[in-house]
């Protein structure tokens, strides 16, 4: 059987078709996964970035509570800050500790709209005012 020397070279230089859509059904794998990776990163940076947000408020409001010289009421008080372009709500819960000097309070911080899952909570002990 005689085949032509043009006819070998090629076929042996290049690749099917075949190999060629397999090459690529793998690559298009490999970049989907990259672009939900992508995805995922971005979401989880403006997931942080309303988590550093509530925690921001909830320190503010702490910062508020101790340098205040009037000792809290006991109970609950609240309130709304904006931060960051959003409004959050804060609780503040002062109740009694073992010692009569201290009052524990508890501050509580939600998100509205768009930051509304992201939460913070702190607990400080603030001394009583004599």
């Amino acid at each position: 059987m005689y085949v032509s020397p043009v006819k070998s070279t090629l076929s042996r230089n290049g690749f099917t078709l075949l190999e060629i859509m397999v090459a690529l059904a793998i690559f298009s794998l490999a970049a989907l996964a990259m672009v939900r990776l992508q995805g995922y990163s971005v979401r989880s940076t403006a997931n942080l970035g309303d988590s550093s947000m509530a925690w921001q408020v909830a320190r503010n409001v702490a910062v508020e509570i101790l340098s205040n010289p009037v000792s809290p009421t006991l109970g609950e008080t609240g309130g709304e800050e904006l931060n960051g372009g959003q409004n959050w709500r804060w609780t503040a819960t002062a109740s009694k500790t073992d010692d009569a000097r201290l009052v524990r309070i508890e501050i509580n911080v939600v998100g509205t709209g768009l930051a509304a899952s992201r939460k913070a909570r702190l607990s400080i002990a603030r001394p009583v005012a004599q």
